[in-house]
């Protein structure tokens, strides 16, 4: 996986903290206080850089049981993120917003919105990544994302909402079918 790629990756895997910050910056309004864009930019650069490392953990300790199948596994599991991204942003229902940053506000969400990226890690195993760099990639896009989220909502609204999980969603899936393309040797970059 190349830089481009793991960049598309880490967009794609920000985009629902991106619409929950957004959230944060909507319950808080004009005049959001910018330590609230540092405090969520914390929480869920931290959560997606963590989880992809846990499913890499995960996946490396089967990857002599799934290397037959590694590339069908990743364009699996990142069809579902994807369509699943995709579903929230579709018919998904409202999000209960609240502007509170507190632990037991803000665990809970970061949790959330990290578990596609424990199942990406998992295709780390299988993919060549240098996964510290990867998680760190990851971690740096989901903090400036939702630092962005919380003061485009406080600023815009839900206007950037819905468009960035669509977005979110599309890119994912298209990195999928990439993996099994190149697998398939149909396509080559």
């Amino acid at each position: 996986m190349g830089v481009f790629e793991l960049l598309l990756l880490a967009a794609g895997l920000a985009m629902d903290a991106f619409a929950a910050a957004v959230c944060k910056g909507l319950a808080s309004g004009r005049g959001v206080p910018l330590k609230n864009s540092f405090i969520a930019g914390a929480w869920f650069g931290g959560f997606q850089a963590i989880m992809p490392l846990f499913g890499w953990l995960l996946g490396t300790g089967f990857e002599k049981y799934i290397t037959e199948y590694d590339h069908w596994i990743a364009f699996g599991l990142l069809l579902v993120i994807g369509a699943n991204t995709l579903r929230e942003a579709l018919f998904g229902s409202e999000d209960e917003r609240s502007a509170d940053m507190s632990f037991r506000a803000m665990l809970p969400l970061a949790v959330a919105t990290s578990i596609d990226a424990l199942a990406a890690g998992v295709t780390f195993a299988v993919l060549e990544v240098n996964v510290l760099f990867a998680v760190s990639v990851i971690g740096a896009v989901t903090f400036i994302f939702s630092f962005a989220g919380v003061r485009i909502g406080g600023v815009m609204g839900e206007k950037f909402q819905k468009p960035a999980q669509i977005a979110g969603g599309v890119i994912l899936i298209l990195l999928g079918t990439k993996i099994l393309l190149e697998h398939l040797g149909i396509l080559s970059f």
